[in-house]
Order: C-alpha cells, then structure tokens, then sequence
C-alpha cells in the first residue's frame, strides 16, 4: 500500500535511473496525452511530494503521477524482462540509453508546466519527508476541526502529507487513542507528539523494503491486518471496522484494551491468519 515512505522510495529508484539522462523513449498512455513525445529532453530530477510524484523534464515540463492504492513505477535494465503486469496496464514509459521507467495502473498521470504543480500538490499540507516540514503547521492543522475523528484527520493530506491507513492505525495505537476519538479530545500532551512521532515512522522506513512500526522481526506492525490475533502489548483481540476519511470507508484496525475512546462494533474482514498486504513492498 503506496505511503509516503513507499513513494519516497519510489521516487529515489526513478531519479537514480532517470535524472540528469537524456530520454530515447516515452510513451504516456492515456488519452490526453497519447501524442505527446517527451523523446530528446532530459529529466532533471524526480521528487516525491507526499503521496505524489513529480518527475521534472527540461523545457519547464512535470510529469505528475499518483499511486493511490495499486499503481507502480518499475524500474528495468535494457535486457530485463518486465514484470510489473500486463501489458495492458502500462500508463506511461519514460527510457533513456540505460535504464527504463514503467508506470502501472497510474490512476493519476498528467504533464503539466513546471510551473503549474501548484495545481496538483498546491493543496498538501506539510510533508513529513520533504524539506517543507513544519510540525507546528501540521499540529495546528490537525487540530483546526477538533470534533473530527482522530483517524480521519490523520489521512487528510491538507492537513500533513504522507500518512495512509497503515500509518493511521498504527499512529493511533501509538498514542493509545482509537481512530474514533475527536481529535480535541487527544490529550494536549499526545497531541503534541503527534507529528514527530508520524515523521519518525516514515522516516526509519523510508530505507526499509518490509515497513516496520514494532522493531520486531517478523512482527512488523502493532494492528494493521491483525485482526483478531492477539494485541503484541496486551493480548486482547485487535478488531477492525470501516471508517471513512471523506470519500470512502477504509478498514481500520485497533486495541479496545490499549487505545481509549469511542468505537463502532468491530465486523470481521478477514479469516484469521490473514491479513492485508501491508509490509512488504516492492523494491525495483
């Protein structure tokens, strides 16, 4: 599940094979942008922005993609095999004399002027890997709606850039809150935590290939995809149920015993054993 640690990573491996290279090939396949031919120009660097990517081109171009839930960019030598999925869903192809970039199911791609990314990311509040990060400024956002969910806060990018449902679980467990609980109920001192703590989880992630909020090899995180295996902490059966974040309703995993505040009755959305593919993520 692409965070901002994962599309971190992503941009690392796309600007180590594409900056500073002039491109042989690109292919852009969607309809807006099927003629457009980015071939002779060369890539000056690709930055993450939160969840976004922006793989910037001389002649005052971006590309801006967005991974959301399934999408990928692969990175493969001029002999290797791709292997990133069907043909079919390939959404863009960017290739210089050595390496070749391939975007799978990008359900967010276009290329704007240089100029112009204001108009993709201009709505991110601070990113918790980017060089903008200001943790008063996320705290004061977080705490502008304070009647709004915990988890709900956590996943609007306006407010902080890079938190997804993984991140928002475990963060809640963290500070022993439920995703329920109105934000302003947070006690002052966890509230005031918040931000290093979520900078602090991306961050000794972001190197990682198997994402880990425990320190514990083979018990990689506190809730998410753990129902109803025991808490690690306390033994009670870690539930999940939906919670919304303004535009869908995602499972959200937590502690009855561990985190205080309110909660909805807990539904099942896996059999026992099994759990999402959460942390473990994909590396070329």
């Amino acid at each position: 599940m692409p965070e901002g640690d994962t599309v971190w990573q992503s941009a690392r491996r796309l600007h180590s094979a594409l900056a500073d290279k002039v491109l042989t090939r690109s292919d852009l396949r969607v309809p807006k942008y099927a003629t457009a031919d980015l071939t002779g120009r060369r890539v000056l660097d690709v930055t993450p922005r939160g969840k976004h990517l922006l793989t910037r081109i001389e002649g005052g171009l971006t590309l801006h993609s967005h991974l959301r839930m399934d999408g990928s960019w692969k990175v493969y030598a001029e002999s290797q095999r791709w292997t990133g999925g069907p043909t079919h869903q390939i959404r863009a192809i960017l290739a210089n004399a050595d390496r070749t970039a391939v975007g799978y199911r990008l359900p967010v791609l276009e290329l704007l002027r240089t100029t112009d990314e204001h108009k993709a990311v201009g709505h991110l509040g601070p990113d918790l890997l980017g060089l903008d990060w200001n943790p008063e400024a996320a705290l004061a956002n977080l705490l502008q709606d304070p009647a709004r969910p915990l988890g709900e806060a956590l996943l609007d990018q306006r407010n902080l850039a890079g938190i997804g449902n993984v991140y928002k679980s475990e963060l809640c467990f963290l500070l022993g809150a439920t995703p329920w609980l109105p934000i302003g109920a947070l006690p002052a001192d966890r509230a005031a935590q918040l931000p290093a703590l979520a900078k602090k989880l991306l961050e000794i992630n972001r190197d990682r290939p198997v994402r880990s909020t425990t320190g514990r090899r083979g018990q990689d995180l506190f809730v998410y995809g753990r129902a109803p295996r025991p808490c690690l902490r306390c033994h009670t059966s870690i539930r999940v149920a939906d919670q919304g974040d303004g535009s869908r309703e995602r499972p959200t995993y937590w502690c009855p015993t561990c985190q205080t505040g309110p909660a909805p009755s807990p539904h099942r959305r896996a059999p026992s054993g099994t759990h999402p593919r959460t942390s473990r993520r994909t590396t070329n």
